[in-house]
């Protein structure tokens, strides 16, 4: 599968050249089989991507900008749809692509997976090992007569109890290093959500700023095809 980027290489809009340039640094950097196709040289390619852009997601004047983005024939999304998906670290989802093994995509859905499913099997072994270890003495259960022997299995009882606190003590320890890492990474979740909040917001204001720009490649699109109609009309005429 080949996913097909729709750019305007002769674009005059300074906002449509960095969404393309985004669009196609990042799926270099996941090195993702991809082709550029240029609609603003080839009309063919420009009809194609109106024609199979979905009605519901082209804009009022029906007319959709580039970047857009297709898996084959299938349609992808375009810039802003493209942005969050990178955002949720889901791309390839994204893409109808498959995430590689060890990215960040995959780890994310196979622990999704963990979770859906439930894993406590560890947690369990472990407590059932704990339990089965507690050993009661046989002078206990059975009872005794003599006072030494009563003593002795005090004794006995006393370094069991203590066995036994030290062994959960040491669960208790390897517990907290779980703990602290999974405390660490919610703080690392917290920051990198805070950092990307901030990056959206400035994109927004960039977004803004720009706007009219796009407005201006798009009044720029309709009078080249104005000028390509009446060229046709003039030719069937002639």
């Amino acid at each position: 599968m080949v996913i097909k980027v729709f750019l305007a290489s002769s674009s005059g809009s300074t906002a449509i050249k960095k969404k393309q340039q985004d669009v196609v640094a990042f799926l270099e950097a996941l090195k993702v089989d991809y082709a550029q196709l240029d609609i603003a040289c080839n009309e063919e390619n420009r009809m194609w991507m109106r024609q199979n852009v979905p009605e519901e997601k082209k804009p009022a004047n029906g007319i959709p900008l580039p970047p857009q983005i297709f898996n084959e024939e299938s349609y992808c999304g375009d810039y802003d749809t493209f942005f969050d998906a990178k955002e949720d670290n889901s791309v390839y989802a994204f893409l109808g692509l498959p995430p590689p093994p060890g990215s960040k995509e995959a780890e994310q859905a196979d622990k999704a997976h963990i979770v859906e499913n439930g894993t406590h099997a560890e947690e369990t072994n472990a407590e059932g090992n704990l339990d089965d270890s507690i050993e009661v003495p046989v002078e206990k259960c059975n009872g005794d007569a003599h006072g030494e022997e009563g003593e002795e299995e005090g004794e006995v009882a006393e370094g069991e109890t203590a066995d036994d606190e030290a062994m959960e003590e040491e669960t208790a320890g390897d517990k907290a290093p779980a703990e602290e890492e999974a405390a660490v990474e919610e703080t690392d979740e917290a920051h990198a959500e805070e950092e990307e909040e901030q990056e959206e917001a400035d994109d927004d204001r960039e977004e803004e700023d720009l706007q009219s720009e796009e407005e201006e490649e798009l009044r720029q699109l309709e009078e080249e095809e104005e000028e390509d109609v009446e060229e046709t009309q003039e030719e069937e005429a002639e």
